[in-house]
């Protein structure tokens, strides 16, 4: 019969299972980022056509009020895009700033000069 440390199995196991736990949060993360940019990209592509499409609309439902065919709906189309675009802008602008801030938070972390560093 084989004499096999029950102990040792167990720590053997244990440390196999750390090191995949490991593998799957580091994988984990790259996918949430994924995500997420998936996301805000998603939300601009959103934010333009919505500007768009209610622009188009209002201009459309004027026109057909007025009487004045196709000249509320093209400008009220073209508010809307330059609203879209106003929007999207200002989405980006929000993004790049929590990215920075991110950032910095990260560059501070590894100078050691974090929140827990402090004392």
């Amino acid at each position: 019969m084989t004499d096999v440390d029950p102990k040792r199995k167990l720590q053997e196991l244990e440390a196999k299972l750390a090191a995949r736990r490991e593998s799957q949060v580091v994988e984990k993360a790259h996918q949430e980022e994924h995500y997420s940019q998936a996301q805000l990209a998603w939300r601009m592509v959103t934010e333009m056509v919505a500007g768009l499409g209610i622009g188009f609309g209002i201009g459309y439902g004027l026109d057909v009020v007025f009487g004045t065919q196709p000249f509320l709906m093209v400008l009220f189309t073209l508010l809307g895009i330059a609203a879209g675009i106003k929007v999207m802008m200002s989405s980006a602008a929000e993004i790049q700033k929590a990215q920075e801030a991110r950032a910095s938070a990260s560059d501070d972390d590894t100078r050691g000069e974090g929140p827990d560093a402090r004392g």
